[in-house]
């Protein structure tokens, strides 16, 4: 069977898309995993400081935006079709002023 090009373009883009998601669910596994570690030895070690709040928050922060970008959260608070608006905004405020 013979894709068109159109067709091709799809697919890569929804091998992109799977491969995206796949890297963050790694991402998300590599967290679950460590955070723990990290809990362990600052608790064995320097029970007195409490420093791995700070990994917890940082990296918690970084999977955020990982899943954020992944799973296009900025369409979601602001809309599917905001960008396409933004962009005919833009467009006719240009073609408005003639810049």
């Amino acid at each position: 069977m013979e894709y068109s090009r159109e067709e091709e373009i799809r697919y890569m883009k929804a091998l992109k898309k799977v491969q995206e998601i796949k890297e963050f669910y790694g991402h998300i596994l590599v967290y679950v995993i460590v955070i723990p570690i990290l809990i362990f030895i600052n608790l064995k070690f320097t029970p007195q400081f409490h420093w791995f709040w700070f990994s917890i928050v940082g990296w918690g922060v970084g999977l955020l935006s990982h899943a954020f970008q992944v799973f296009e959260g900025f369409k979601l608070i602001m809309g599917k079709d905001w960008e396409e608006r933004k962009i005919n905004e833009y467009i006719k405020e240009y073609n408005r002023n003639g810049k």
